[in-house]
């Protein structure tokens, strides 16, 4: 029996984007989807895939390419196809692609690009139910209450006696599954339902606790523990210094201050956020912000430094980071910082995607000695602590 596997991996993940980030409803996501996050030093599908390939005969991934291709890069698969819009056509492209082949494969599993650790008891079991069944699904019984909500108070009481979390791969005859794909229209979240619709048979075998799809923050917190890539703080020290300079804006943390001077800089000088960046990249152990902007280069030219601590963001998010708290602490006599504390908290907020309670602004003087205290320029100095497996 030649089997082939379909990986998905078109899906944008805006579930967990929009958890991990605050991102408002319908705003597009700035990290990549949760499939191509790293977890344990590889991307999540490529743990999928490489769960897969011992079982199978061909892997067809199902995507973007270009992520797909670095993804998956060192390791035997067909031909990436293009997802679809949804999930479905997304299944039915690599159905198509599969059947395209000289030799078309007798079975095929699908399986979802954000499901990393497959033990390999559950593909052999669904391999093994196809021998009976013409499709087979993993999954788990479910062992809480459930309640049926409505208007924010209890319904009723559904009884769990039957049922099952259902979790990929799932398993199928190819050709039937390929037909079924070719003509239903309605709406499945799964691949078996177009079989139930249809009144062929699904096996359930046994799932595993273990089989987590990647949803949501905390999920990724239990996959790097099955991975023993627990979480450790790392702590980033930010130092920066700008002179003041006449007929410029004064920008600190992101916003706007009333002043007679701005700083002297290459780019916009905010030296609130230079601060901050070099202590998330130093916590990343990812050098300054001269290495990722080099003040040699003219594109930087009195650039907005909202871009460099939205790009320090997006490297937290790459690593599979998160940031728990920074302090940014301004040095000058003046201008008077108190006033504007809270309105940098939530412009760094808004910038780095994170709880405005994990931002602290303050501010205070050099007593009058030395160079802030003579006020020619100020001074800014910032912690950053980040969680990186």
């Amino acid at each position: 029996m030649r089997i082939a596997a379909i990986l998905l991996a078109a899906g944008s993940g805006r579930r967990f984007t929009q958890a991990s980030s605050n991102l408002p409803e319908g705003a597009p996501p700035s990290a990549p989807a949760k499939q191509f996050m790293l977890l344990g030093g590889k991307p999540v599908i490529r743990h999928a895939a490489e769960a897969l390939s011992p079982h199978i005969d061909v892997l067809q991934p199902v995507g973007d390419e270009a992520l797909l291709s670095q993804a998956l890069e060192g390791l035997d698969f067909l031909p990436i196809v293009p997802g679809g819009t949804e999930r479905q056509d997304s299944v039915r492209a690599g159905l198509e692609a599969l059947n395209a082949l000289p030799v078309p494969p007798d079975l095929v599993l699908v399986h979802d690009g954000a499901r990393p650790f497959v033990p390999a008891a559950i593909i052999e079991n669904v391999l093994a139910a196809l021998a009976q069944q013409p499709g087979a699904i993993p999954a788990v019984k479910v062992a809480d209450t459930l309640k049926r909500g409505r208007d924010g108070l209890v319904d009723n009481t559904v009884p769990r006696d039957s049922l099952w979390r259902a979790q990929t791969p799932q398993g199928f005859h190819f050709a039937l599954l390929r037909d079924l794909h070719r003509s239903y229209t309605e709406p499945a979240t799964d691949d078996a339902a177009l079989l139930e619709a249809h009144g062929h048979n699904v096996a359930l075998v046994s799932g595993s606790e273990d089989n987590i799809k990647l949803t949501l923050p905390e999920d990724l917190v239990r996959l790097e523990r099955l991975l023993g890539a627990t979480p450790l703080p790392r702590t980033g020290l930010g130092y920066d210094v700008h002179a003041f300079e006449a007929g410029r804006p004064l920008i600190l943390c992101g916003v706007t201050i009333p002043h007679d001077r701005g700083l002297a800089g290459h780019s916009d000088a905010d030296v609130g956020i230079h601060t901050l960046c070099d202590a998330i990249y130093g916590a990343l152990a990812e050098g300054d912000i001269g290495r990722h902007f080099p003040p040699s280069d003219n594109e930087w030219k009195d650039m907005d430094s909202a871009r460099f601590l939205v790009h320090a963001g997006e490297r937290i998010r790459a690593r599979s980071g998160m940031l728990i708290n920074a302090d940014v602490t301004l040095i000058c006599e003046r201008p008077k910082i108190g006033p504007h504390a809270q309105a940098m908290r939530a412009r760094l907020a808004e910038l780095l995607q994170v709880d405005i309670d994990r931002i602290s602004v303050k501010a205070t003087t050099s007593e009058r000695l030395g160079f802030t205290g003579r006020e020619e320029g100020i001074a800014a100095t910032a912690v950053a602590t980040v969680l990186v497996p």
